[in-house]
């Protein structure tokens, strides 16, 4: 298992970490070693950043496009809950009336 608590990066040492990986010619993993850090954390990073630059695999979504649709789905889903007090009270006002 994973331990309890995550190590935070800058962004800037993100984005040193990746230019060494581009500018180096080494692989990810030999530069996370170097560095000390997860190779899995860099290479996320380094897709990410690939990703960003319009590099990535067909269908990735960029950080913004990512950003947006995690903006969308927070309002739909309040919509949503919207939706279901409206009707909650539509009913409850439908029943008040035939009484």
């Amino acid at each position: 298992m994973g331990s309890k608590y995550t190590k935070r990066y800058t962004e800037e040492f993100k984005r040193d970490a990746i230019a060494l990986v581009e500018s180096s010619g080494k692989t990810v993993t030999a530069v996370a070693r170097e560095l000390g850090i997860s190779s899995e954390s860099l290479r996320s990073w380094y897709r990410k950043a690939k990703a960003d630059r319009g590099e990535g695999a067909p269908g990735e979504l960029t950080s913004a496009e990512r950003e947006e649709l995690k903006r969308l789905r927070k309002e739909n889903r309040e919509q949503q809950q919207t939706i279901e007090i409206l009707k909650k009270a539509t009913a409850f006002f439908v029943k008040e009336n035939d009484r």
